[in-house]
């Protein structure tokens, strides 16, 4: 009861409710009619004052939202008045003949004096729906409307003679309005000009959505709507080209020779390729890039880098074009490493692990060059590892021991420079999914790759990753929590005797 007392003290403390308490006492003059005066009394009696409750916040926040209701209605209609007004309607027709009302489903309303003549010349709903000039006038409510700013509007536009002009200064959401309301009422010219209106002004982004969405909605059979989603649209039968433009794109950013324009549009595209299509839409499956073009572009940089670490160690270590040479190896490992990205992606890289794990012929070229010149290259060993790890990749254990066999060697002896000279490679990151990709594998060769990093690691120290996490938990699995798998059912021997009676 004590907390149940408090929280009504604190309601009428902020206004909420009113205390019946707490009264307004004003000074009050003693009147002749409050005076009792029985001939033996010598004392007066006075009445109570009257009880004043104070009203409630709440009571004071409706009357305010009243008021403002109030005002914001006021001001509206005056503002629709005054646009029918100054929109010349009805000039030269004489006295309009049907009274229309419009209401909102707010409770707004406005009244207005049209021409049975125009609204029926107009609009096939009208047409249909008013009785032939009789003399008399008629009384029209379109009633529960959405937006009646939007009805006047689309009633000024059935007085105008140049629908355009009077389209041009208005946005794309206000014309979408005009024309829901035109093709409601079958208002045939509105509906022609808000379509040439939207097929001529250029759209946003969300206001492109809206457009198809509401042309959508309508199915308004009408040349003029075909022009206008021409836009956003394509035949099913342009589908073919579009590997053929991806292609050709893909192929312009690989062989780009302005290095800040080449890292701009690969972004670019990366970003573009990743969009999907948004949920609840009336957008048609997204057209995407297919494996044969990347796998295309994959071996067509494999033998670009062949070719360059080839010329590489047959030249000169004085000739003068040996850096272009170096620039070129490390451009062709970019883009391959760009390709690979966008591979894992789209969830297509399986098959380039294997794919890398058979350059034996590259593997062996890469050591034969110096390591600031080739360690690129073994950004995409650290990419695979990376997506393998976060099981973004899923191979075979054979392919998996067969990528780390030709590659993991010249990972350890490019690690040092990698993590110094690539801004851009995490070195936990690498280790972590070197770890990972190692510990999927059977435990033999776990012990084999790892024993090998142990003591690498202790001549190399930080140039080598620090794997030790993949160490400890091969340990344990190997010699403090070693499975023992049950012996095979098919293995125990089974003797059956026959006993004598």
């Amino acid at each position: 009861m004590a907390s149940s007392s408090k929280e009504v003290s604190t309601m009428i403390k902020q206004g909420f409710i009113s205390n019946p308490s707490i009264t307004c006492s004003p000074l009050h003059k003693i009147s002749p009619c409050s005076i009792s005066s029985p001939s033996n009394s010598n004392h007066l009696t006075l009445s109570p004052p009257p009880i004043i409750s104070r009203p409630t916040l709440f009571e004071m926040m409706s009357e305010e939202q009243l008021r403002e209701s109030k005002h914001s209605c006021d001001t509206n209609r005056r503002r629709l008045h005054h646009k029918l007004n100054t929109s010349g309607l009805g000039v030269g027709l004489g006295v309009g003949d049907v009274k229309l009302t419009v209401s909102g489903r707010d409770g707004f309303k406005i009244c207005m004096d049209v021409h049975r003549s125009v609204l029926a010349d107009k609009s096939r709903f009208f047409a249909e729906k008013l009785s032939p000039d009789d003399g008399l006038t008629l009384s029209v409510e379109i009633c529960d409307c959405d937006d009646v700013d939007v009805y006047v509007e689309t009633l000024v536009l059935m007085y105008s003679h140049d629908l355009n002009l009077k389209l041009m200064p208005l946005s794309v959401n206000k014309v979408l309005a005009l024309l829901k309301v035109s093709a409601a009422i079958m208002f045939e010219a509105g509906i022609l000009s808000c379509l040439e209106h939207l097929e001529a002004v250029p759209w946003s982004e969300d206001e492109e959505q809206k457009v198809i969405s509401c042309l959508t909605q309508l199915q308004l059979h009408h040349p003029v709507t075909a022009d206008v989603l021409h836009r956003v649209s394509t035949q099913p039968s342009t589908f073919s080209t579009s590997d053929d433009i991806f292609l050709r794109m893909l192929n312009a950013v690989l062989q780009a020779k302005d290095d800040r324009a080449r890292k701009e549009i690969k972004s670019l595209v990366s970003r573009l390729l990743k969009e999907d299509v948004p949920e609840n839409t009336n957008y048609g499956p997204k057209i995407d890039v297919s494996r044969d073009t990347l796998y295309g572009l994959c071996h067509r940089c494999l033998s670009a880098l062949i070719l360059c670490l080839s010329e590489a160690t047959c030249m000169d270590e004085t000739k003068q074009d040996r850096g272009a040479i170096m620039a070129e190896i490390a451009r062709e490992a970019d883009n391959m490493h760009w390709i690979v990205d966008i591979l894992i992606d789209k969830k297509m890289g399986d098959e380039f692990v294997k794919l890398w794990a058979d350059q034996k012929e590259l593997a062996l070229l890469h050591s034969k060059i110096p390591t600031m010149y080739r360690h690129e290259i073994s950004r995409v060993t650290a990419q695979l590892c990376i997506a393998i790890g976060k099981g973004y990749i899923l191979v075979p254990k054979e392919t998996r021991y067969a990528l780390l066999s030709t590659w993991l060697e010249p990972l350890y002896e490019d690690f040092g420079w990698m993590k110094r000279a690539c801004r851009f490679v995490d070195k936990k990151v690498v280790e972590d999914g070197l770890s990972q990709t190692i510990l999927t594998l059977p435990l033999p060769q776990q012990q084999s790759i790892l024993m090998n990093w142990f003591d690498r690691f202790l001549t190399k120290g930080d140039d080598c990753p620090n794997i030790q996490r993949a160490f400890e938990i091969w340990w344990r699995r190997a010699f403090i929590r070693h499975y023992v798998p049950d012996q095979d059912p098919s293995q125990l021997q089974i003797t059956v005797c026959d006993y004598l009676d």
